[in-house]
């Protein structure tokens, strides 16, 4: 049975066995029993849990700054003053933005949230702050709430809503000249997304890192969310540097912000924290008109299963036009990573509630486990980097797979049906990794096992 996102984040199920934090990789010796790691490491909270077996997110910047088509720093990084910078709230009409269309964007590729800017760093805000703020979205053409309609039309799609909010702010004095202040109004703006919008997944934070000295009184502010939104993920992000670092004994996630996560090591830790990985489809977060290095289906495909081999998600990011539509080229990707989804279970894949458990493979290779259900991912059968005849990967051939439960003795390739070949030494099994027939290639093969 399928359950939805809505009754699935109401029902605190945990589907799906525990995630391990081991190495994955080649197969240096020996490894270490599941039952000793499970004995170590602390048990998930139900709503990490549930977000676990999301896996897939939308991530999406979006504010004044995308009129100007330069990205989300255009502000701070071509030395525009604040007060000629809000002038382009007299032209920010959001006449294309949909906050159901966004969560259609997302459930075509096959992602479970997502999580928007309700404010970045330039200090504009796409929600009415009732004051707090004199730059947001209702002092513009636009005239509505616009989180408002991002989180209606995100349950009326089954998506989960998100929210990121800036911690840093380049416009509000208080944050260079009355710091105590500064801290009350975030937590005044929390507050107000906390108790106006419904039921919200989760807060991802980000500026922390712009003064990494000072007292940001984190404890005070995630207090306001446990008080209002106790199910809420609460999620800080570290930046570019430091990738998987824990701050707070309140996070819920820890963020790799453009670095391929690793599983984490729980040992020791007071709870459960997961893993998630920002990426965004070229060098700019917001729109950037004249960035034309942007990403394949191919390259989103394999990031999002790097992302689910180390047990974290993947939180892919647009940047919506100035009216507030998600670029064609973007949204044609992601409904390509959808296709593939779908290929391989949709729903039912073990993308979502499947883990790792104590089985791996060889360099890329891993495998993921969904109740009965175990799939073996194969990578690197055919380039995916270059197109040009002649450029060398791994190729077909044998691969290796450690610590796969005895019983499972047959497979098939999930893109075609066909019979796979295994040979199974003890807890070992080789598959013979075929080349696809000709007419397809799906970046990263699959090959679901299941018992004779």
């Amino acid at each position: 049975m399928t359950i939805s996102r809505r009754s699935f984040l109401a029902s605190g199920l945990a589907a799906g066995p525990l995630a391990l934090n081991t190495p994955f990789g080649s197969f240096p010796g020996p490894f270490p029993g599941a039952l000793e790691i499970l004995a170590q490491d602390p048990r998930p909270t139900d709503r990490v849990r549930r977000f676990e077996n999301m896996a897939f997110g939308l991530f999406v910047h979006w504010g004044l700054y995308a009129q100007l088509g330069a990205g989300e720093w255009v502000k701070k990084l071509h030395g525009i003053d604040t007060p000629r910078y809000m002038e382009l709230m007299k032209t920010f009409t959001a006449k294309d933005f949909s906050g159901r269309e966004l969560a259609r964007v997302a459930k075509r590729a096959g992602m479970r949230y997502v999580t928007l800017t309700s404010r970045h760093h330039d200090g504009f805000s796409l929600y009415d702050t009732a004051g707090l703020s004199p730059y947001d979205v209702t002092k513009t053409p636009a005239g509505r709430d616009l989180i408002a309609d991002f989180c209606d039309g995100c349950r009326a799609e089954d998506i989960v809503p998100m929210l990121y909010c800036t911690t840093l702010d380049w416009t509000d004095p208080r944050f260079e000249h009355d710091w105590k202040g500064y801290q009350e109004y975030l937590r005044a703006s929390i507050r107000r997304l906390c108790t106006q919008y419904g039921p919200i997944g989760g807060f991802w934070f980000d500026g922390n890192w712009s003064k990494k000295d000072a007292d940001w009184e984190t404890d005070a502010l995630y207090a306001v969310i446990r008080e209002h939104q106790p199910e809420a993920l609460i999620i800080n992000n570290t930046g570019l540097e430091q990738g998987g670092k824990l701050t707070h004994d309140e996070i819920d996630a820890v963020t790799f912000e453009r670095g391929r996560p690793s599983p984490l090591d729980r040992s020791g830790m007071k709870k459960y924290v997961t893993g998630e990985m920002c990426l965004t489809f070229n060098q700019h977060w917001g729109i950037a008109t004249n960035d034309f290095n942007l990403l394949s289906p191919a390259h989103v495909i394999e990031e999002l299963l790097l992302c689910r081999r180390a047990g974290a998600n993947l939180l892919m990011n647009v940047g919506p036009t100035a009216e507030g539509r998600v670029p064609d080229y973007e949204r044609a990707a992601l409904a390509r990573v959808g296709d593939w989804i779908r290929l391989h279970g949709g729903e039912e894949s073990t993308l979502y509630e499947g883990r790792p458990q104590r089985m791996r493979g060889t360099e890329r290779d891993f495998a993921l486990r969904r109740g009965e259900t175990i799939d073996l991912f194969v990578f690197d059968i055919t380039t995916t980097a270059s197109t040009m005849h002649g450029v060398k990967s791994r190729g077909a051939g044998k691969r290796r797979f450690e610590g796969v439960p005895e019983g499972f003795d047959r497979a098939i390739w999930l893109d075609d049906g066909s019979e796979a070949t295994i040979e199974r030494n003890g807890e070992t099994v080789t598959l013979d990794a075929k080349k696809w027939r000709y007419g397809t290639n799906t970046v990263v093969r699959v090959a679901r096992l299941s018992q004779a």
